[in-house]
């Protein structure tokens, strides 16, 4: 095996934290003497070991001259936990392989400094592409102070999601509704629009077995949530929040266990931007979007969006009235479209997963 081989190795333990480690990143580490593992590790979640010192304690002899593969570069200062660099240098690693740069300022190239002033070798950039894909919602958050947005949305082929009479269940199949809640596991929060509950009454759930539900933001200008819809009757096992821009009547939603965040209206809703820093403020560093048209268009429309995720199914509905994924007004020209970069597409049982990065760099985008 190689540092390559390792590396995966590091990426694949670092996976075991999805879901658990947020606001933090997933990390994993592996510790290598004389051609031979003597140590794994992973971050499991936020608050716990780093991966470096889970390694380390699962060290089966000594790691003095032992190389660490990391998947993210050590961090030099105290946090929840101590510096990983003070326990490499504890531990007598003689050489450090590193994935990614840590873009956290508390860090951000200190760790590596450190550790060579103290005459350990280190490398960076191996797998670099593969530990920054890890962390994209990490670095985004750890940059901006805000959540990374992943618009979600299930569709037929002819871009309908439900149909004339509002029907919607289910478009797609059990493999891409099980995805989806994989999904709602690994993203802090699930964020819907009151349309959605007034239609549904969802429990926005994660029912994956093993799984952490997610926070639930609501969307709700006007507080119009019924006091009896399954989001208020849970919210005292779901941590819930509603996003109003008037709270005179949020007494009930608080007595039932609701936070209830008020905010400024922009163009008749919530203003959307402020959400994301309050969102942010309060540690929540992803959240999944699963809203109607309407709620969709406004976050394309506020730049909130990161991410889109199209579920396709292989089928029509038709109808000329039948809603479609995104309302709202839309561009008046197709040079102002919302693009996306760096798609792929994944069959999902019979269904097709569509996924891209909004591209903020064309011009038109918001």
């Amino acid at each position: 095996m190689n540092d390559l081989d390792y590396m995966r190795l590091a990426l694949e333990l670092a996976e075991r934290g999805r879901g658990w480690t947020n606001p933090n990143p997933m990390v994993g580490a592996v510790i290598v003497k004389d051609g031979r593992v003597i140590g794994e590790g992973y971050h499991h979640r936020c608050g716990g070991l780093h991966a470096e010192r889970e390694a380390f304690a699962a060290c089966t002899e000594s790691p003095a001259g032992a190389t660490l593969y990391v998947t993210l570069e050590p961090c030099c200062h105290h946090g929840r936990q101590p510096p990983c660099t003070e326990a490499i240098l504890e531990a007598g690693i003689s050489r450090v392989v590193v994935g990614s740069w840590d873009p956290n300022p508390l860090v951000a190239g200190k760790g590596l400094s450190f550790l060579r002033a103290h005459g350990v070798e280190v490398e960076t950039g191996v797998l670099q592409e593969a530990c920054d894909a890890l962390n994209d919602v990490f670095f985004h958050y750890i940059r901006t102070k805000r959540p990374y947005v992943v618009m979600k949305y299930a569709m037929t082929l002819d871009g309908k999601i439900a149909t004339r009479t509002g029907a919607s269940q289910w478009i797609t199949g059990e493999s891409a509704r099980e995805r989806v809640h994989q999904d709602r596991h690994r993203y802090a929060a699930v964020m819907a629009g009151v349309g959605t509950v007034l239609a549904d009454d969802p429990l926005l759930t994660c029912r994956m077995e093993g799984g952490r539900n997610p926070v639930r933001v609501i969307c709700d200008t006007h507080l119009r949530t019924p006091l009896d819809s399954q989001i208020v009757r849970t919210a005292r096992e779901v941590p819930t929040i509603l996003a109003c821009t008037d709270g005179a009547r949020r007494a009930p939603y608080e007595a039932a266990g609701c936070r209830v965040f008020v905010l400024p209206e922009r163009d008749g809703h919530v203003d959307l931007s402020v959400l994301m820093e309050r969102l942010g403020a309060a540690e929540i560093d992803s959240v999944l979007l699963e809203g109607g048209g309407t709620l969709n268009w406004a976050a394309l429309e506020s730049g909130i969006v990161q991410r889109v995720q199209a579920y396709i199914a292989p089928k029509l509905f038709g109808g000329k009235d039948a809603k479609s994924p995104v309302a709202g007004l839309g561009v008046e020209l197709p040079a102002q479209a919302v693009k996306l970069k760096n798609t792929t597409v994944t069959q999902i049982g019979e269904d097709f997963l569509l996924e891209g990065e909004v591209d903020t760099d064309v011009h038109g985008n918001r």
